[in-house]
């Protein structure tokens, strides 16, 4: 039977080549649901396309257009945050691509959770800010968490075949970003469209920029402590500018695993979707002549303090990697708003993580309350 597809954020960069996939296995795959938050005329594009069930978008002031743009079409309009998380534990959605930008999909991917439902994850701040919560919540009803991001999805892969054999490392490799080579004095300077050059993979805005800083791979350090249960100490940063080997485990006895291929997000999302079995794809393949050298370096810590941030919020635990996420993403706000320089995103995160209220074992509201705080309390 074809599974039944959720996506949430289907008109960002993660849904839209989630789409592609589904396009391309339409004996495995159907679309059963899809949201957005403002982006309205994609959406309901997606939806005259795919013919979900269901379509809904976050900003309630878009419904009357949406509904309007759909209204020849058999397919459920509604609107608001309540109703993207609802529409995430419909029954007849069997697996949920949990692709929203920032904060914002924690409570769907709860919702959906709580509802068995299989989760496909990209939105790596749902681990980053709750990471105790969502695995005890996994662990309560049962329901497996299969990682996008090729990082974690490389881990993964490396991890098959491997249950009773000890991890003594993990190592996430980074590309470094646009700015690799850049001194301090430099990144000063950097301007928004240089920032959003990333040179390797093709992204979304705000995860372009925490690219750019290695805060994504902050995100990534601590998103690989919750989904593979790794101390912190043994989650190592490699920076690897040609992006080919996504990731590595080292083994107890020394040997490394490493899970090799194009910067193409289509395959981890595919395997995602189609675990465990592996569909036949007719994607780019690796050409190794093409890359007769593969380059390695230890990211430089003071140039890019944003990593070392991450490392700290997840050492300190509590609701301190909540506010770290908070905090970088109204800094990433402003920066490309143009109201902040680049070196100002890791100073704000370092301000908010000394100055917000430390709480050691946050309840969900008092996440949702300290995201609030930190946001509204920066002064960007």
């Amino acid at each position: 039977m074809k599974k039944k597809i959720a996506i949430l954020g289907s008109t960002g960069s993660i849904g839209v080549q989630t789409l592609e996939v589904i396009a391309a296995y339409p004996g495995l795959f159907e679309v059963e649901t899809l949201t957005a938050h403002n982006n309205v005329e994609a959406l309901a594009e997606q939806a005259i396309q795919f013919q979900p069930n269901t379509v809904v978008i976050g900003n309630k002031e878009h419904y009357s257009r949406l509904k309007e743009r759909l209204a020849k079409h058999p397919i459920k309009v509604f609107a608001g945050s309540d109703a993207i998380a609802q529409a995430a534990s419909m029954p007849s959605v069997d697996l949920v691509v949990a692709a929203m930008v920032g904060f914002s999909g924690l409570v769907p991917v709860i919702e959906a959770i709580k509802a068995g439902k299989h989760i496909a994850l990209a939105n790596k701040e749902t681990l980053a800010a709750a990471g105790e919560i969502i695995n005890n919540l996994v662990t309560q009803y049962k329901t497996p968490i299969l990682p996008i991001d090729s990082e974690h999805s490389a881990i993964f892969q490396c991890l098959q075949g491997e249950k009773y054999n000890v991890v003594e490392k993990l190592i996430l490799t980074a590309s470094g970003g646009p700015f690799r080579t850049k001194t301090l004095k430099e990144l000063a300077h950097v301007t928004k469209d240089e920032a959003l050059q990333h040179p390797s993979w093709k992204m979304g805005a705000k995860i372009t920029i925490d690219s750019a800083t290695l805060m994504n791979k902050g995100l990534e350090v601590i998103e690989a402590y919750w989904l593979f249960g790794i101390a912190a100490e043994h989650i190592e940063v490699l920076i690897h500018p040609q992006s080919i080997i996504h990731s590595m485990v080292q083994f107890v006895d020394g040997s490394i695993k490493a899970q090799l291929g194009l910067p193409d997000m289509k395959a981890p999302i595919l395997y995602a979707l189609s675990y465990p079995y592996r569909p036949e794809s007719d994607y780019p393949r690796l050409d190794f002549a093409k890359y007769p050298a593969l380059k390695f370096e230890k990211p430089d810590l003071k140039r890019f303090p944003a990593l070392a941030l991450a490392y700290q919020a997840l050492k300190d635990g509590g609701n301190r990697p909540c506010v770290m996420n908070a905090a970088n993403e109204a800094a990433v706000e402003a920066f490309l708003a143009g109201r902040i320089g680049f070196t100002d995103i890791p100073r704000l995160i370092e301000q908010a993580m000394q100055k917000t209220a430390y709480i050691e074992n946050p309840t969900l509201e008092q996440l949702l309350e300290t995201h609030k705080e930190t946001v509204s309390g920066m002064a960007v």
